[in-house]
Parts: C-alpha cells; sequence; structure tokens
C-alpha cells in the first residue's frame, strides 16, 4: 500500500505506477538515505519528538536494513516508488509503529536533495583523486622527456620545436584546473537541505545544524524554498564532468594521431588496443577512441539536466526525478575514462626519434631565424618578411634553412654569420625559449618541481 493514499479513492493505473517510479535508478542512493534518516532520527530525539524508545528501534532498524541491502538480501519492489519510501516501508514492516513516526519534520523533498548531495559529495572526491593520479603520471612522464624534442603545432600544421615534457605538461595544467573546478563544486554542495520539509520548512522545533554536524556538512542550505528545489549542485558537476571529458578527448585526439603511420610518435600498449577482424596487421587506439566518443555522452548528460530544469517553477516538481540518470552516467562515464586513460599513458611507447625526426621539418627554426636578427639589431617586422622570403627560396630549392651556405644566407640579409647554424638546431630552439612557462629544460624542469611540490 502506498504512504500517501489517504486522500485518493481508487489506485494509481499499473503502468503508470511502473513508468513513474524510480527505484531502479535511485537505489543506488540507499547507504545515503539510511544514513540520512538515522542523523534525522536522532535529531527528533534530541528534540524530544520522538521517544528515546521509538529512536532506538529506528536506529536498530535501519542498521539491520543497511547490512542486508549489502549483504544482497533485500531486492526492492516497483510498488514502493522509490528508495525513500522503500527502505520507510521495511523499516515499519520489521519494527512496528515507531517506523511510521520517523518521516515527522521531513519530506520526500528534502529528504532526497540531501541523499543526492551527501552521494555526489563522495563522488567528487573520488573523481579528483583520480585526476590527482593521472596528473602524477603526468608529471612523471615529463620528468623522463624533458630533452625529448618533438614538433609544436598551431592549426596542426608545424609551428616550433618544443619538449614531448612540455606538451605533456600543457595538459597537466588542464586537469589541474578540472580538479579546482570540482573542489569548487564540492564547497556548493556541502549544504545541507534536511530540515526544509517540502518547501517551506516545518513546524517542529528542529535543530538543523545538529543534522549538519552529523552527516558532515559545512552548514546548511539557508532557504527552504531554494533548498528542495535547487540543483545547480548537480549541472555544476556535470559541467565540470564535461570540461574534463573534453580535456581527455583533445588528448585522445593527439595520441589517435601519434599513432598512426603518418606521426609515428607513439605506440599504444597492447593490453590497451584493438585488431581487425579482417585486416591482420591493424593495432587500433580504440580506448582512445572511445574515450573521445564517450565525451559526446557526458556533453548529452549535460544538456539532458539542463533541460529538465529550465522551465521549473519553485518548488519541487516530478520532472526532478529525472536527476539521478544523467548525474550517475556522468560519474561513472568520467571516471571509467580517467582510470582507462592514466592506465593507457603509463604503458604506451614513446618514440624519440620520430618525434625528433619530425622536430627538423617544417621550417620550425623560421621564427627563431628572425629572432637572431633581432638580436643583430634589426626590427622584427623587416625579420619576419626577410625570413618568409628565405623559406619561400628554400621551398623551391627544397631543402632547410641550416642547409643554405653561409654565404647564400647573406643574400637575404648581411647580419647572418656562422653562429646561425648553432642556433638553428631542435635543442637550440626549445632552450631559447627562456621565459617563465616556456619549453627550454630549464624552465620546464621548474615546473615539474613545482608540480611535484
Amino acid at each position: 500500500m502506498k504512504l500517501w493514499t489517504g486522500r485518493f479513492t481508487k489506485e494509481i493505473s499499473g503502468f503508470a505506477d511502473a513508468w513513474a517510479a524510480s527505484i531502479e535508478v535511485d537505489q543506488a542512493l540507499y547507504r545515503e538515505d539510511i544514513l540520512g534518516s538515522q542523523a534525522h532520527c536522532r535529531m527528533l530525539a534530541r528534540a524530544g519528538i520522538l521517544t528515546e524508545e521509538d529512536a532506538d528501534l529506528i536506529l536498530v532498524g535501519l542498521s539491520e536494513i543497511l547490512a542486508d541491502i549489502e549483504g544482497g538480501k533485500i531486492e526492492f519492489q516497483v510498488e514502493t516508488e522509490d528508495i525513500h519510501m522503500s527502505i520507510e516501508h521495511l523499516l515499519t514492516e520489521r519494527i512496528g509503529e515507531a517506523g511510521k513516526r520517523l518521516h515527522t519534520a521531513r519530506s520526500r523533498n528534502d529528504q532526497v536533495a540531501t541523499d543526492i548531495r551527501l552521494w555526489l559529495k563522495e563522488d567528487i572526491l573520488s573523481s579528483i583523486t583520480l585526476i590527482k593520479g593521472l596528473c602524477k603520471t603526468l608529471v612523471t612522464l615529463a620528468a623522463q622527456h624533458t630533452e625529448t624534442v618533438m614538433p609544436g603545432y598551431t592549426h596542426l600544421q608545424h609551428a616550433q620545436p618544443v619538449s614531448f615534457a612540455f606538451h605533456l605538461l600543457a595538459y597537466n595544467q588542464m586537469f589541474t584546473r578540472d580538479a579546482e573546478r570540482l573542489w569548487d563544486c564540492y564547497g556548493r554542495t556541502d549544504r545541507l537541505p534536511l530540515g526544509a520539509g517540502a518547501l517551506a520548512g516545518t513546524d517542529y522545533d528542529t535543530d538543523r545544524q545538529f543534522l549538519a554536524e552529523e552527516l558532515e556538512f559545512a552548514g546548511v542550505c539557508p532557504n527552504a524554498m531554494d533548498a528542495v528545489s535547487d540543483r545547480d549542485f548537480v549541472i555544476e558537476y556535470i559541467s565540470a564532468a564535461s570540461i574534463c571529458m573534453m580535456h581527455l578527448s583533445r588528448f585522445c585526439e593527439e595520441l589517435i594521431l601519434w599513432s598512426s603511420s603518418e606521426f609515428s610518435f607513439i605506440e599504444m600498449d597492447d593490453a590497451y588496443s584493438t585488431g581487425s577482424s579482417i585486416m591482420p596487421q591493424k593495432k587500433n587506439p580504440d580506448m582512445a577512441e572511445l574515450i573521445r566518443g564517450k565525451t559526446g555522452r557526458v556533453y548529452g548528460d549535460l544538456i539532458a539536466i539542463l533541460t529538465i530544469m529550465k522551465g521549473l517553477p519553485l518548488a519541487y516538481n516530478k520532472d526532478m526525478q529525472e536527476d539521478k540518470l544523467p548525474l550517475f552516467d556522468a560519474s561513472e562515464t568520467l571516471k571509467s575514462a580517467l582510470t582507462v586513460f592514466n592506465e593507457m599513458i603509463k604503458t604506451m611507447t614513446v618514440k624519440k626519434e620520430a618525434m625528433a625526426a619530425a622536430a627538423k621539418t617544417g621550417f620550425m627554426n623560421a621564427t627563431d631565424a628572425a629572432d637572431y636578427l633581432v638580436k643583430k639589431g634589426v626590427p622584427f617586422r623587416e625579420c619576419h618578411e626577410i625570413v618568409g622570403k628565405l623559406v619561400l627560396h628554400c621551398l623551391g630549392k627544397g631543402v632547410a634553412i641550416e642547409d643554405l651556405p653561409i654565404e647564400e644566407l647573406k643574400t637575404f640579409s648581411d647580419k647572418f654569420d656562422e653562429d646561425v647554424y648553432e642556433k638553428l638546431t631542435p635543442l637550440a630552439c626549445m632552450n631559447a625559449k627562456q621565459s617563465e612557462g616556456g619549453t627550454s629544460v630549464l624552465r620546464v624542469v621548474e615546473q615539474i618541481e613545482k608540480l611535484k611540490d
């Protein structure tokens, strides 16, 4: 029997009942729901709203239900609608009349909001831990490749030589920001809705600060109506997850390119690759491709929750029952992607020679040739034009700038001298970038040491 049937003259349609039930999804919140109920019970007893005898029965009953759920002894039924009604129904079956008193001074509206926030707080910390693990991998890998020269790109065209370490640390910065965003989200999630009631507070002399301390929240939601109708923290989490997935996807796109024959900068480990059902030579970077693909899935979760919330009047509406599916999906997708990605890059092979060879092509030392002339007193805009003509000349001859004899270089500017050749090697070009945050070995090592600290 439903716990809300007093006002109704007939039973809900069986199809509508099953269609509206959320137990298949929100049963994942059983632990949080029981912890919240136990704290609520202790608060009611402390306020004299429940007798100590009833409170003891409720607390023991809830503990036993928790143990039975975790022991696989309970199978939830769709007839009980959701996790809140399911646990209350089980409790009342076991301890009788006292179980019916637990719901005093609360509503499912503040109950579900509390459950989600409790769950999400733990999940955010798990996500941050995985990101920190990935950042550690990137820093460890970067420390091994401070002198591994590779092409840096803009527009996917050869731009300037950089170190592989420098490239890795750029992604490290992205993931660091992801962790910061999640931590900011944690702060806004760390507010307790319980005690807000359906939307307006309660008639009872309750102690919400006590509840916050019991459930380890930093404080309470200050407005009861906002407490039950707010899902900003869910939106914010999925938004942060979407940005993190975008960073993973960008990295995966590069790994996919780099593992192709045209680049051959890296090779994925067999444990994170697949083959072809028809072409025996194939080794496909499927894990990277799947992460790239699953990014769209998390974006879909974000659009779903934004669309669910966009037209809702205050306070609670049944539409909000749909908040958990995108939240749970985004969380699981993000955490699994971070786990696979971390192991994938730990085990990949970096082909230093191929990177170094690529860094010698595409006139990536052209800017350094221009800077060479700047240091000889020529204005930069003139240097840019001189070297542009020099590159055009080399393209016509099919040679690199450093392949031209000094006499030929001097026909473009008499400021060129023999020392120009030592300035135009990929390693020299890379190490010339001495500005803070640059790609020189010195600056990259500085970045690594700061990150280690």
